[in-house]
């Protein structure tokens, strides 16, 4: 990523669009450029739905290891008569108070019932949320799934009969459109800003999945998780960033599309974790490749400057089934024109595992055209969960200061009970401490919660435990996770 690029603060905005001068709203795409554009009937549309939402993270004590310094330890306390409990290699351990942190940002209702989307960076780590409509009610909200990926995520609260902004198709937005930005920049409330699409399946490297809509429309810190809409008072994107060296609006700004929040959306509601279907290669924009090795004085000829070049296909995986290998170029997903890799991402962020997709793609620059079925991150075609901690089929505690400073360690979670279940399978047993899992340093129960949700939904599920018994043998364990 270029340093501009990593200036980019994530941030997001609210949608509303536009109505032509008196006309039907769905005529107003049809109206020529000298037209007169009215934006009030999607401001109207928009304003209702979107809402404000405040993020609320708790004090906390933590313990954090410090370097010890030698002066400071002799003169406080030179005998240790106050216990001041020490680690090894020069540290010790101290508790501290984090600050109460608080932020808000934007979301849109987009079922009666109070389904409201928004972005994951909004909601991350937040032990309180309140969500303000635009008439002032407010509500407590609850998560009901996240996904990082896409930086997308789904609240919820308990209301009826709420606003609601339709959704439209961002498919059909054409560059040139106008737009509108809906949301609380800066906790000025309901506000709007109005622009253009200014690009389209463009790529900020900042999320795992994006094929973001590029518009002008003001987006300031506190927009996040806000709509972007169209001139049919529809909702064409969640606003989630903008392009700026200072932290404030600059001339752009970014929007996940309706065709990714549609699917998130829908997989978080029914399992509580997107079903992501992959073709399991890695790969460039052609036209990068291209200017990559014309840097290095390499000549090159794939047949095309557009579409995806295939760096690497992994073994077993739904690109290999398809006869890809490195150095072919995707040109086409079920008939489909893919130009770039934010193309073939936002094709594929529509699927599930299991879809069969029509796949194009030019082999030594011979057009070759091949169907597979698509598969999930472990290589089958199996719906995806977030196991629980009921899966371990084992109770846990966080361990006491008596057993940190006898075994001398800093944290760790000790295993209570064993029942039937994976931790038992795999010969873990009553008394153990755990100390990492996958490298994760296990200090509280959130800790193990987040390790198992995240490891269950990998490529490879399964815990790698590190930990000791109280007499201070260290032991390893492999808990899997799936059969």
């Amino acid at each position: 990523m270029n340093k501009n690029a990593r200036t980019m603060i994530a941030i997001a905005a609210l949608g509303a669009l536009t109505l032509v001068g008196g006309m039907n709203p769905a005529m107003a795409n049809t109206l020529p450029p000298s037209g007169y554009v009215d934006l009030t009937y999607a401001a109207e549309k928009a304003l209702p739905a979107v809402v404000h939402i405040k993020y609320v993270q708790n004090s906390k004590v933590q313990t954090i290891e410090m370097q010890s310094d030698p002066f400071e330890d002799f003169f406080s306390d030179p005998f240790g008569f106050f216990g001041n409990p020490r680690g090894n290699g020069g540290t010790q351990r101290r508790q501290v108070q984090t600050p109460k942190r608080e932020a808000s940002g934007s979301g849109v209702i987009i079922s009666s019932d109070g389904y409201i989307v928004t972005n994951n960076h909004v909601v991350e780590g937040a032990d309180e949320l309140t969500v303000t409509l635009n008439d002032n009610r407010e509500f407590s909200a609850r998560i009901i799934g996240t996904d990082k990926t896409t930086d997308l995520a789904l609240i919820k609260v308990d209301g009826k009969n709420l606003p609601t902004l339709p959704i439209g198709d961002s498919d059909k937005l054409r560059v040139g459109e106008w737009v509108i930005a809906v949301g609380n920049p800066f906790n000025l409330n309901s506000t709007v800003t109005a622009g253009i699409v200014s690009a389209k399946a463009r790529s900020l490297y900042a999320n795992g999945v994006e094929s973001f809509i590029q518009t002008d429309a003001a987006i300031n810190a506190g927009n996040s998780g806000g709509a972007l809409v169209n001139t049919q008072g529809e909702l064409v994107g969640i606003n989630a960033m903008l392009y700026s060296q200072t932290g404030s609006y600059s001339g752009y700004g970014f929007a996940i599309p309706t065709t990714i929040m549609n699917k998130v959306v829908d997989d978080l509601k029914k399992y509580g974790t997107v079903q992501r279907a992959l073709l399991d290669i890695s790969g460039q924009d052609v036209h990068n490749y291209i200017d990559l090795e014309k840097s290095k004085g390499n000549e090159v000829d794939l047949g095309t400057n557009e579409g995806v070049y295939v760096a690497k296909v992994n073994d077993g995986g739904a690109g290999s089934e398809a006869g890809l290998e490195e150095g072919d170029v995707i040109t086409h997903i079920d008939g489909k024109k893919v130009t770039k890799m934010a193309e073939l991402q936002e094709a594929l962020a529509s699927k599930r595992p299991g879809d069969k997709i029509t796949i194009n793609y030019l082999h030594n620059k011979k057009k070759v055209e091949k169907n597979v079925v698509l598969k999930n991150a472990q290589g089958n075609t199996k719906v995806v969960k977030s196991a629980d901690l009921d899966v371990l089929g084992a109770n846990f505690k966080e361990i006491t200061k008596e057993q940190k400073e006898q075994l001398n360690i800093n944290s760790g979670l000790e295993v209570i009970k064993v029942n039937n279940g994976a931790m038992k399978d795999a010969g873990v047993t009553k008394g153990f401490i755990i100390q990492k899992i996958n490298d994760v340093n296990m200090k509280t129960l959130d800790d193990l919660q987040k390790v198992v949700k995240d490891a269950s939904t990998s490529k490879e599920p399964v815990l790698y435990i590190q930990g000791l018994y109280p007499t201070g043998k260290k032991k390893y364990f492999a808990v899997q996770l799936s059969e």
